[in-house]
């Protein structure tokens, strides 16, 4: 099954309703390098974007996709229909940082729970 089959039409719609793309991929093509290929082509103007490829999550046909599949694992019978453009939702994870992580668990752990009578 080699030739144009084995190539696949992509846009990524970003939170904002913009779009990357579209751009043509081989069905081979990791996840992850789908999510490199995003962070490679993010709208500079765009605040808060993706710092690395954890922070990106790809949604398609209701899935998030993991980085180790490639396009041909995640395939829809809706990626088969000729000249089509297969859209693929991209969320940012905002970053977490480890400070407001330790000082929830901190107030969490020195919490008071005594009932006087």
């Amino acid at each position: 099954m080699a030739g144009v089959g084995d190539q696949l039409e992509i846009k990524f719609r970003l939170n904002d309703g913009s779009d990357i793309g579209p751009k043509t991929f081989p069905a081979a093509t990791s996840i992850a390098t789908l999510k490199e290929s995003i962070l490679a082509q993010w709208p500079r103007e765009k605040e808060n974007g993706p710092r690395t490829v954890k922070d990106v999550k790809l949604i398609s046909a209701g899935k998030i996709l993991e980085n180790n599949r490639t396009l041909n694992d995640c395939r829809s019978p809706l990626y088969d229909i000729p000249g089509s453009v297969t859209t693929m939702h991209v969320v940012i994870q905002p970053p977490t940082l480890e400070k407001e992580k330790k000082a929830g668990e901190q107030a969490t752990q020195n919490k008071c729970v005594c009932v006087i009578l």
